[in-house]
């Protein structure tokens, strides 16, 4: 597939239709989803009928919009009115929202056309795919292994070709792990950027919607799609957001070197080697281009991941109590009074991690455990912040690998949940300092699967960190490579 600029000059020129594009886009989805299993639900008729419209815009002499017309694939955690969301879980296998984010309100109102929502673990808790209660979503470079996780049908089917770009949501590494395991660019945005409004929740504090596509620019053209301040969501910056394509320039500044630490706690124990030569290369890279390399301690960077088993479960555990049966989603006919409604619900919906972290989450929270162990880790959260910000007083980026390994097998690591948590050690800390980061393709390993490569900006730098990437982007031709899906 086109890029986002390319297939809006080919509706410009009328070279093709958007009712064309729809129709090939679910012609490939319907070729590759037996095998894939990106999605979870199509809206071919919506799709088709904004599509319809785009032409007759087009057929009238009205200017479009960059993402009018285009095929975009949103997480399946994201409400639309009257579309059903179910968030991979039982629980809400029935639900269908009568509102709509602000995410895809914004792209409906931008023309995008909407083609369906993508396989997630459930209530995005997971690192694999492999937690949703409804398929399990292929790797297409592999299709013995998983896409990572929890965005991993959005990375699997823009990775495919199964639309331009997609929406994802990133708590803990959940856009930029299955971007490096699928070999696509994900992007993470300060925490802020993006409303919430119509996200469910997992970690409130952690959650942030972010975008996926086959390069640097097609997935910031999203992210200043959906970027912007929102009175309905406490949490949204009320900032001006800039149109982040003008950033995207071939060429380092030339006044000043541009200076990129690299992190070098994430380089030690667990880290494949094939990854680690990977990302050293693509940062040699970098100094090829003009950049200066320095090397950068964040000590605290190695407790990021238990800091963050305990803040996102305890938030998990307190969002996900919601769902009890009363007011909507699930309810067991076998339940004969109140508190075994309540219970039986709750047991027969939820999958075994989503109940694992309610359980880690409600102990946490508990009298005489909330201070040995919530409050202890909000601190650690705090000494996490303060080792990127002395780090951003003397460099511009950072850089680490992005996972340490590439994709996994399929089943490889379901019984080892403490193996499978592993899989965010370098993009949890991120997350748990609210900085915009994203992930780079790379390299590949022997086994031809992709390797990313994680870039890290301080707080509303994305110009900064767009534009970095677009550079190495330009330099490389790794983000021009494509799966054979066999």
């Amino acid at each position: 597939m086109a890029s986002i600029r390319e297939l809006h000059q080919q509706l410009v020129n009328k070279e093709r239709s958007a009712q064309e594009l729809t129709q090939e886009t679910f012609a490939r989805i319907e070729a590759l989803e037996p095998k894939l299993h990106s999605f979870l639900h199509l809206m071919k008729e919506e799709a088709e009928a904004t599509a319809k419209k785009v032409d007759e815009k087009i057929a009238s002499g009205e200017e479009i919009g960059l993402l009018e017309g285009l095929p975009i694939g949103v997480k399946d955690n994201m409400c639309m009115t009257g579309v059903p969301t179910t968030c991979g879980s039982r629980i809400l296998e029935n639900f269908v929202p009568p509102y709509e984010s602000t995410v895809t309100g914004k792209l409906k109102q931008a023309g995008a056309v909407l083609v369906g929502k993508t396989n997630l673990d459930e209530f995005a808790m997971g690192s694999s795919t492999e937690n949703s209660a409804y398929a399990l979503t292929s790797n297409p470079w592999d299709t013995s292994r998983v896409p990572g996780g929890s965005s991993g049908g959005s990375a699997a089917a823009v990775a495919a070709e199964e639309c331009v770009a997609a929406l994802g949501s990133d708590t803990g590494g959940s856009i930029r792990q299955p971007a490096s395991f699928c070999g696509v660019v994900g992007i993470k945005p300060t925490y802020g950027l993006v409303s919430r409004f119509g996200l469910v929740a997992f970690a409130s504090s952690l959650d942030q919607i972010g975008s996926f596509g086959r390069s640097v620019e097609d997935a910031a053209v999203l992210l200043g799609a959906i970027a912007g301040h929102d009175p309905a969501d406490s949490t949204s910056l009320n900032i001006e957001i800039p149109d982040y394509t003008q950033y995207l320039t071939p060429e380092l500044p030339k006044d000043r070197k541009l200076k990129i630490g690299v992190i070098t706690e994430t380089f030690g124990e667990g880290l494949s080697e094939e990854v680690k030569t990977a990302v050293e290369a693509g940062i040699e890279q970098f100094k090829a281009l003009g950049a200066e390399i320095v090397e950068i301690s964040c000590p605290r960077f190695r407790y990021g991941l238990p800091a963050y088993y305990i803040i996102a479960p305890s938030e998990a555990s307190s969002n996900l109590a919601r769902y009890d049966a009363v007011r909507y989603g699930k309810r067991s006919e076998e339940a004969d009074n109140l508190l075994s409604m309540y219970t039986k619900t709750r047991a027969e919906g939820f999958g075994a991690e989503v109940k694992r972290r309610i359980m880690v989450g409600t102990y946490t929270l508990s009298a005489g455990y909330y201070d040995a162990y919530y409050l202890k880790a909000q601190k650690v959260r705090t000494l996490i912040k303060q080792d990127f910000q002395k780090a951003f007083e003397s460099v511009d980026l950072l850089v680490c690998p992005t996972a340490p390994t590439t994709a996994f097998k399929a089943g490889e690591k379901t019984d080892d949940p403490l193996s499978m948590y592993l899989s965010d050690l370098t993009t949890v800390p991120v997350s748990l300092a609210g900085l915009p980061a994203l992930n780079l393709p790379c390299g590949f390993d022997s086994q031809g699967l992709p390797i990313g490569m994680q870039l890290i900006a301080n707080v509303l730098r994305e110009d900064q960190l767009l534009h970095t990437a677009y550079v190495y982007e330009q330099a490389t031709d790794w983000h021009k490579q494509s799966p054979e899906i066999s």
